[in-house]
């Protein structure tokens, strides 16, 4: 839903109707100043299903307010160039299709206007990977079963944290090094048979003791070790950006601490439900997983 106080300004506008726009370009509330003045643009124009994008808005009157929502999920903006702009995620699981967005700009004499559009999320075909696990780690006693949904709720709420500073600058890299690339993400898993969640992550596969660097700047939110994903870290890079390391032999880091890109975390080992040494990492853009490939693939300037 769109927050109420976008909703309270569509009504104010008496704008709240439903605008017919081509995909990818943007509605404004009907003045001349403001068809000139906004400018919303897509990076990339046509995202794909389980991937990262981010939008940029341009021409705003400088003391203006930002708010936003995309299919629904609010928007959290930074200064960026000349304007704001905010990463937006879409869920491996979403539906292909035009995903609606629209933003609330409200002016420092309390002017405000909306601005909506559409954007055209593209269809992913993912496959399907078969995996033969002890028994052990895949039907489990009751105790352990109540541990596991206890550790992803945890990391779930994790995600839902949105820390109000951008602290990730520039490029992102990747977690074992320049030339190395992770498969399986988005992976339909059937384990000993029997369908599970998709792979939410990408593996990188190396021996154990190999380090693990932080793609980029950010907090060490998380240190744990849990039953699936074993010794973990998870880093906070701001604006609901995070980043996790799964399965980790040793850990390096501790909770709070400020990280740099290239940093070392730990190093790859076999922890948790795990079929040999091999670094799952994930990127999580709040509750949206999303392929680290499109992360590494954003261009920002600063």
């Amino acid at each position: 839903m769109i927050p109420a106080r976008l909703v309270a300004l569509a009504a104010a506008l008496l704008i709240a109707a439903t605008f017919s726009t081509p995909i990818g370009r943007s509605v404004v509330a009907p003045t001349a100043e403001a068809a000139a003045a906004v400018r919303v643009t897509w990076h990339p124009r046509r995202p794909s299903v389980g991937s990262v994008a981010w939008l940029h808005v341009q021409g705003l009157v400088q003391g203006a307010t930002l708010e936003g929502t995309v299919s629904g999920r609010s928007l959290t903006f930074f200064p960026y160039g000349d304007g704001q702009a905010a990463l937006v995620g879409f869920d491996l699981d979403a539906r292909p299709g035009v995903a609606p967005w629209a933003l609330a700009i409200v002016k420092p004499n309390g002017e405000g206007r909306v601005v909506r559009g559409r954007v055209a999320v593209q269809r992913r075909d993912f496959p399907v990977q078969r995996l033969t696990l002890p028994r052990s780690m895949v039907d489990l006693d009751p105790a352990t079963e109540r541990r596991a949904v206890q550790e992803g709720e945890q990391l779930r709420m994790l995600y839902r944290m949105i820390s109000p500073e951008r602290l990730w600058h520039g490029p992102f890299s990747h977690p074992l090094g320049a030339h190395s690339v992770g498969t399986n993400f988005g992976s339909r898993r059937i384990i000993n048979g029997q369908s599970r969640a998709p792979h939410g992550g990408a593996d990188y596969p190396a021996p154990s003791g190999t380090p693990v660097v932080a793609t980029n700047a950010g907090r060490v939110a998380l240190v744990a070790e849990y039953f699936f994903p074993g010794r973990l870290v998870a880093l906070d890079h701001g604006l609901g950006l995070h980043t996790l390391y799964f399965h980790l032999e040793r850990v390096s880091v501790v909770e709070g601490e400020g990280v740099e890109r290239g940093q070392v975390l730990g190093t790859v080992g076999a922890t948790g439900r795990a079929t040999g040494p091999h670094l799952h990492f994930g990127v999580q853009v709040g509750p949206a997983r999303v392929d680290p490939a499109s992360l590494f693939e954003l261009i920002f300037s600063d």
